[in-house]
């Protein structure tokens, strides 16, 4: 008898349904790891007196924990075998998750395209996280570019799904309990809210943060991602890199941390755009931000709060004050490792 050696390429059916293992109940020990890990400091998710202030029960789970619990799930049946986690589309983040609260994650096969090469392809799958109560937490496409078990085997006809530039700002959904009328502003760390921010404004949040070995490999192992890349430094070393690779999210985290200083009032993320890893980044690389604000809406019947879309681009030892948007090849700068495009809640 062997152990589950994940699914490879040849293994994914469009239309076939990903049941995960396992449930995980979230806890505030969760949160205080998480925060260890990341130094995230928005204050809806730090403070129960300040998300009571602003209508909820207490202070909701950090809405990118959530994502990376939601996600976790999935890696031992989508990307236990990947090569590379390439990007994201159309996520909408539901109700708030409290400390108490059990997610579980389902998947749906959507594509699947084989690589030129024939020794991979890439496979994109919708997952779908649910509460105790069946409740959507978060639903999110991702693609993955999967190894095959055997390159000689036929080359399936490509299916790729087609996908929305970006989460009509109309079904986005907010807490009907979430009233910002109340918003303390000073408290959060920003006076600056929906009206103080215009299109085209892009933020440099100055700060950098390196990533240490132990930590990224902690965080990995805080959502319960499984993949090889980011653990087996025995079989990384026969890799091209040589290493292991840090999961993508946990620069998704950095990233969103550091955004605080310039964006500390863009308080919950509603919506997931798109997102790319476009370079991998390694333990003692520096970690730097900016974001652009692309869009402003309004929300039906709310004078308390309305959406921002951010863009959001991380750098690794690169300050992003003078990042170039492309390298010499015309392609992604090697420096830049995250390119996220998501919408936000931020007071009126």
């Amino acid at each position: 008898m062997s152990a589950q050696p994940g699914n490879f390429f040849e293994d994914f059916e469009v239309g076939g349904v990903l049941n995960h293992a396992t449930p995980r109940t979230i806890t505030t020990g969760d949160t205080a790891l998480y925060t260890a890990l990341t130094g995230s400091r928005f204050a809806l998710h730090s403070a129960d007196t300040f998300a009571q202030a602003c209508g909820l029960s207490g202070s909701p789970i950090d809405d990118v924990l959530v994502f990376h619990i939601v996600f976790g799930k999935t890696v031992p049946d989508v990307s236990l075998n990947a090569i590379a986690n390439l990007g994201y589309a159309d996520g909408r983040f539901g109700v708030p998750v409290y400390p108490g609260d059990t997610l579980k994650t389902v998947s749906t096969v959507l594509g699947k395209r084989e690589l030129s090469n024939g020794k991979a392809g890439v496979v994109w799958v919708r997952s779908n996280g649910t509460n105790q109560r069946d409740e959507t937490v978060l639903d999110y496409v991702r693609w993955v570019m999967v190894n095959k078990a055997d390159p000689e085997s036929p080359t399936a006809e490509p299916q790729v799904p087609e996908l929305p530039e970006a989460v009509d700002a109309a079904s986005l959904h907010v807490p009907a309990d979430l009233d910002l009328a109340g918003y303390d502003r000073m408290a959060a760390g920003d006076p600056r809210g929906f009206g103080d921010y215009q299109v085209g404004d892009r933020i440099d949040h100055v700060d950098g943060m390196a990533i240490e070995e132990a930590e990224h490999q902690m965080a990995t192992r805080l959502y319960q991602n499984t993949a090889k890349v980011h653990f087996d430094l025995h079989r990384a070393a026969e890799t091209r890199f040589g290493r292991r690779i840090i999961y993508g999210g946990h620069i998704i985290s950095l990233a969103r941390a550091l955004s605080f200083n310039g964006l500390a009032n863009a308080c919950r993320i509603v919506a997931l755009n798109g997102g790319r890893h476009t370079s991998p980044t390694f333990a003692g690389d520096t970690i730097y931000a900016w974001s652009e604000i692309l869009e402003k809406a309004e929300l039906a019947g709310r004078s308390d709060v309305g959406a921002v879309r951010i863009r959001t681009i991380a750098a690794k030892n690169h300050p992003c004050e003078d990042l170039p948007d492309k390298g010499e090849d015309g392609k992604d700068h090697p420096d830049k490792v995250l390119d996220l495009d998501y919408w936000a809640l931020m007071p009126r």
